[in-house]
C-alpha cells in the first residue's frame, strides 16, 4: 500500500519539475555545444585550440560514465547523484570562465567534462524511476527536453549578443541553476540502473561480427562530420559576418522538426536489414548533399537555412543505425553493439572531428573542411551500399552462438 501509494504522488507531484528538470539540463547543453567555441574564439583561441578543447569531452566520457554508474548502483537515489553531478559541473563551469591560461582552461575542461558527459543519460535514468508504474511517459519528458534545446538556443543568442561573451557564463550558470532547483523540488527515490554492467566477452564477441564491424567503421566516417559541423558551424557563422542571434536560430532550425521527424520514422520505417541498410544509404547521401551546401555558403541566412536539413540527416542516420544495431546482432548481443556502435559514431568521431576539423579549418579554411566531409560520407554511403548489396542478394541472419540461445 505504502508503495502504491508513493507511485501516486510521484505520478501527480513529479511531472511539472520532472519537465522543468529536462527543460533546462537540455538548456545547459545547448549553451555549452552551440556557444561556449565563440567565447573560446573571443578570447584569443584559433580553430585548432578550439577543436582540441572540444575532443577532449568524448574521451572523459570513457571514465565517467562508469564512474557515475558505479556511484548510483552503490547509493541507489539517482537524485542525489544528479545533484552532485550538477553542483560539481556548476562549480567547473564558473572556474571556466575565470582561468586565463591554456594549460588550466585544459585541465578545468577536463573536469568539466566529467560532470557533463554523462549528465543526460543521468537524468534520464531518474525520470525512468519516477515514471515506472505510473501512467505518466518517458517520452513527455524527452519532448521538454527537446523544447528547452530549442527555445533556449534561441533565446540566448540575443542576449550574448548585448551582453557580450561573459552572457555565455551567465546563462549557464542560470540555466543549471534552475535545473538544480527543479531537481530539488523532486521526492527523494531510491533506484540502481536496471541496465547490467557489458563484460568484456559480450563486446569481444559482437566485434567478432564482420558486418557489425563494416557496420561501425561505415558509420563512423559519416559521423565525423557532422561533428565537425556541430563544433565549428558558430565559428563558420561569425566568420562570415553572423550574430550570436543568427548562431542561435540556427540551432533552433537545426532542431524545431526534430521531434516531427523522429515520429515520422518510427511510424513509416520498416524493420527489415535491407530497407533500413538502404534508407541509411539515402540519408548518407542527403548528408553528402548538406556538406556541400556548407562549403558554398557566404551568408549566415544561407548556413541557417541548410540547418533545416538537420532533422532529417541527423535524426534519420542515428535512429536507423539503432535500430539496425538490433537486427544485425542476436539478442544477448545488441547492448554490446549499441556500445560500440555508440563509443565509434559519438565518442570516437568527436575526437578525431575535434583535432582533424580544427587543423582543417585553422590552415585550409572552412571549404576544405566541409568538402572533406563529403568525401568522408560519400565512402560512407558506399560502404552501406555495398552491405545493403550483400544482404540483399546473399540474405543475412545474425548467428547466435551454443552459450548465447
Amino acid at each position: 500500500m505504502a508503495r502504491l501509494q508513493d507511485k501516486r504522488r510521484h505520478s501527480s507531484f513529479s511531472l511539472l519539475p520532472l519537465g522543468l528538470l529536462n527543460f533546462f539540463i537540455y538548456g545547459t547543453m545547448v549553451i555549452f555545444a552551440a556557444f561556449f567555441q565563440l567565447y573560446l574564439q573571443d578570447i584569443g583561441m584559433d580553430k585548432l585550440e578550439i577543436g582540441s578543447l572540444m575532443a577532449i569531452g568524448p574521451l572523459i566520457s570513457l571514465l565517467a560514465h562508469p564512474f557515475w554508474r558505479y556511484l548510483g548502483d552503490r547509493r541507489q537515489n539517482p537524485r542525489a547523484v544528479l545533484l552532485a553531478m550538477m553542483l560539481g559541473l556548476l562549480i567547473m563551469g564558473h572556474m571556466m570562465f575565470k582561468v586565463n591560461t591554456f594549460t588550466m582552461l585544459y585541465l578545468t575542461m577536463i573536469l568539466l567534462y566529467f560532470f557533463l558527459s554523462p549528465l543526460l543519460s543521468q537524468s534520464n535514468t531518474l525520470i525512468l524511476g519516477y515514471t515506472v508504474g505510473t501512467e505518466n511517459q518517458f517520452g513527455t519528458y524527452r519532448i521538454w527536453g527537446s523544447l528547452g534545446w530549442t527555445f533556449i538556443a534561441l533565446a540566448a543568442g540575443p542576449i550574448i549578443d548585448s551582453i557580450g561573451h561573459n552572457g555565455i557564463s551567465l546563462l549557464f550558470s542560470v540555466t543549471l541553476m534552475l535545473a538544480i532547483g527543479a531537481t530539488l523540488l523532486l521526492p527523494s527515490i531510491q533506484q540502481s540502473s536496471q541496465t547490467p554492467w557489458l563484460s568484456g566477452r559480450e563486446l569481444s564477441r559482437a566485434l567478432q561480427n564482420k558486418y557489425l564491424l563494416a557496420f561501425v567503421i561505415f558509420s563512423m566516417l559519416v559521423a565525423i562530420p557532422n561533428a565537425m559541423n556541430s563544433i565549428f558551424m558558430p565559428l563558420f557563422m561569425t566568420d562570415l559576418g553572423g550574430s550570436k542571434l543568427a548562431v542561435g536560430g540556427a540551432v533552433f532550425l537545426s532542431t524545431v522538426f526534430e521531434l516531427l521527424a523522429f515520429i515520422l520514422l518510427d511510424r513509416f520505417l520498416k524493420r527489415k536489414l535491407s530497407y533500413l541498410l538502404a534508407c541509411i544509404t539515402i540519408v548518407s547521401l542527403l548528408f553528402a548533399i548538406r556538406w556541400d551546401l556548407m562549403s558554398e555558403a557566404t551568408h549566415p541566412i544561407q548556413i541557417m537555412l541548410i540547418q533545416l536539413l538537420h532533422s532529417v540527416t541527423f535524426g534519420g542516420f542515428f535512429y536507423v543505425g539503432t535500430k539496425l544495431i538490433t537486427l544485425l546482432l542476436p539478442r544477448p548481443l545488441r547492448s554490446a553493439g549499441q556500445a560500440v556502435y555508440a563509443f565509434a559514431a559519438s565518442g570516437l568521431a568527436g575526437v578525431i572531428a575535434g583535432f582533424w576539423g580544427g587543423w582543417l579549418f585553422q590552415n585550409f579554411g572552412s571549404v576544405v573542411m566541409y568538402r572533406s566531409g563529403v568525401a568522408l560520407t560519400l565512402i560512407g554511403a558506399l560502404g552501406f551500399a555495398a552491405i545493403w548489396y550483400q544482404v540483399r542478394h546473399h540474405g543475412y541472419s545474425p548467428k547466435i552462438g551454443r552459450d548465447e540461445q
